[in-house]
């Protein structure tokens, strides 16, 4: 395999086992195989990857030989991905392997196709024939018209030589790597021995962003991951960098023809990404973000120019892009007998944010969620919460209800395999329920997603409009998200109030989408709000010691009301 790209030999022993496996994630989908999952790891029962061909689910087992003219695989192999089949419900088994198998393993395999298990294997020569069998790229998909117009106004800012830079804002759900991988595609097409760098904050994105941008870069050109002991001393091709590993590379003289910076909100006035640009001036950078806000206020776009195309999540629901929301604003908390003895005083936000909500118990909100799952199709949720600790007990109190099949956390405080495994537990329905911190806010794809709840959360825009479109993407089925927001600060009020208000700004424009709805639990929040809107101004983005004055109409109402018209 020493003449073949990613498959060659060399790439091959220098990337170990976890470098293999990943090689056969780019192979399967050109070969044809669809949603491609590593599950390598401890407890793994046997598999490796698990992927779709067809409609048949295949199980498969890897083995790496440091040198593959000697390295063989035996039986024991074979039984491995036996029980992988059993384990996950698989039509049929795979082993691959760079070296060759054993008589006895090919025995096994004969012994297994008697009683109707069908397993195949793959060893070095066999890899060699179906690359060279393989497609090029998978399918191609079809841009969506902002997309295009992201790419070609990315691309044109990108090639003028006085601006060499672009921006791209596309809210969660509307395909910013999409937008990424074709300006990448479009340079390496245009320079096939051109070198790219796409960088990103942490290893799991970094990770994620390499397999999203393999359907645009061509089998021939390699790409490589560096970062959390992965390194590399041949950069050709693409090379997705974890930021430290990133800096240190260019540090030391490495010199791409194009910079890709991922979650490019994280790029500040000083640090890494601040000198990597510096370093790196001359170079084209394009920077592509979901949230383009940053809580020290640092300006991207002093980096990066003005946005060449940017859309809102408000935009994308208005237009179709996203699930329609069905937002159920839990203010009944508030302290109303605060409100009336506060009525001649003015109170910082931080203040108010501890005096005016009253803690909204975990059961009540447990109440609230078993209604809306037990009105919700096919229904798949996920729980934020405000620390680890909360986490845990939320979850255990959720275990003690039959109306869901299966509860998980997902936190920082388990291991990067667990996660994964959990993870795939939710992708595959075994688990109905995640309850997380903030683990899921950036590059997480799950769009089976239809019910959010914000349990307890604290004020942040960035965290919030991240956490929010975990569950806007849409999917077959899937049109709506029901989301349940306990509210325990104002500002997150006043941001979704102006969030219901930019959604139904243009809805007159979209006459085939059925309009998202906003419920305020109690309307005497809303006047409230609105009245404190007009006195200060963007109440959402307002610091915690800002002052506010109780408008001194603004009573506990009389009957509860519902709705925002």
């Amino acid at each position: 395999m020493s003449d073949i790209s990613f498959l060659s030999t060399d790439r091959i022993a220098q990337g170990g086992p976890a470098g293999f496996t990943r090689v056969l994630e780019r192979l399967l989908p050109l070969l044809g195989f669809t949603q491609v999952l590593n599950i390598d790891g401890p407890n793994d029962q046997g598999g490796d990857i698990i992927a779709r061909y067809g409609r048949d689910l295949v199980g498969i087992q890897v083995k790496w030989r440091l040198d593959p003219a000697t390295g063989s695989v035996s039986e024991d192999a074979v039984d491995e991905v036996s029980s992988a089949i059993d384990a996950y419900g698989a039509s049929s088994g795979i082993v691959v392997t760079n070296g060759r198998f054993t008589k006895s393993a090919r025995a096994r395999i004969a012994a297994f196709e008697k009683v109707g298990r069908s397993i195949k294997v793959w060893d070095g020569a066999a890899l060699v024939k179906l690359y060279r069998s393989a497609k090029t790229l998978p399918p191609s998909m079809e841009l969506r018209p902002y997309q295009v117009e992201a790419v070609d106004e990315s691309l044109a800012a990108l090639d003028d030589p006085e601006r060499r830079k672009a921006l791209v804002y596309l809210a969660t759900g509307l395909g910013k790597t999409v937008v990424a991988g074709s300006v990448v595609a479009d340079r390496l097409e245009r320079d096939p021995s051109g070198k790219v760098l796409v960088i990103a904050h942490g290893a799991p994105l970094v990770e994620q962003l390499e397999k999203s941008m393999w359907p645009f870069i061509p089998k021939d050109i390699t790409t490589q991951m560096i970062g959390q002991g992965e390194h590399r001393d041949d950069l050709s091709g693409v090379t997705f960098a974890v930021l430290p590993t990133a800096h240190a590379y260019v540090e030391r003289g490495y010199r791409p023809d194009l910079i890709v910076i991922d979650e490019v909100h994280h790029v500040g006035e000083s640090g890494y990404y601040a000198h990597i640009i510096e370093m790196l001036d001359e170079v084209p950078r394009l920077g592509v973000t979901a949230t383009p806000w940053r809580g020290d206020k640092f300006d991207i776009e002093s980096t990066f120019g003005p946005p060449v195309v940017a859309m809102s999540i408000a935009d994308g629901i208005r237009r179709g892009y996203l699930a329609q929301v069905d937002y159920q604003l839990l203010a009944d908390n508030i302290d109303w007998e605060f409100v009336k003895e506060a009525s001649e005083h003015s109170y910082t936000i931080r203040d108010l944010n501890r005096r005016l909500f009253i803690p909204e118990r975990d059961e009540a909100i447990i109440q609230r969620l078993t209604g809306v799952w037990n009105s919700t199709r096919a229904p798949r949720g996920i729980v934020f919460c405000q620390s680890i600790e909360h986490a845990e007990r939320f979850a255990g109190l959720l275990r003690e209800h039959s109306s869901w099949r299966g509860v998980e956390t997902i936190h920082n405080d388990m291991g990067g395999r667990e996660r994964q495994q959990r993870l795939l537990r939710f992708r595959s329905g075994q688990t109905e329920l995640l309850v997380s911190v903030d683990l899921l806010n950036e590059g997480i794809d799950v769009p089976d997603v239809n019910i959010i709840v914000f349990a307890r959360v604290t004020h942040s825009r960035r965290i919030f409009i991240q956490q929010l479109g975990r569950g806007l993407r849409l999917r077959a089925g899937k049109e709506r998200v029901a989301v349940l927001d306990c509210v325990s600060d104002l500002r997150r009020i006043a941001e979704v109030s102006g969030f219901r208000a930019q959604i139904e700004a243009g809805e007159s424009e979209v006459l085939s989408v059925k309009r998202s709805s906003f419920d305020f639990e109690d309307q005497g929040v809303k006047s409230l709000i609105e009245q404190w809107v007009a006195d200060v101004g963007d109440l959402a983005t307002a610091a915690d010691m800002v002052r506010l004055e109780f408008p001194p109409t603004v009573d506990a109402p009389a009957v509860e009301t519902r709705g925002l018209t």
